[in-house]
């Protein structure tokens, strides 16, 4: 999983969640944003309950940009890429985009 490595120790922070947020490991991030999901591989890999709650993500790994969609679940935010791969990063790891 891409974003496995983003599950380790949570920082001490409240769960944010605002117009653009970023975590990062070294050079590593995922950007999550209150925007609609745009990705139609995501959209279509998604049931039709969950496309309307989706919102757009970019992960960068490894210098490489990776497209995907987001929705909150408990305390996590779960990501879906368009090549169907999942990831899961607590929310703690998030910070307002800057």
């Amino acid at each position: 999983m891409r974003i496995a490595l983003f599950c380790a120790a949570a920082l001490v922070a409240a769960p944010v969640l605002a117009d653009e947020v970023v975590a990062k490991n070294g050079d590593d991030s995922v950007r999550l944003s209150d925007a609609r999901c745009s990705s139609q591989q995501v959209l279509e890999l998604a049931g039709p309950p969950a496309r309307g709650q989706l919102k757009d993500a970019v992960a960068t790994i490894a210098g490489q940009s990776f497209k995907a969609c987001w929705v909150v679940e408990g305390g996590m935010a779960r990501l879906v890429y368009e090549d169907g791969d999942e990831g899961l990063v607590p929310l703690t790891e998030f910070r307002k985009a800057g």
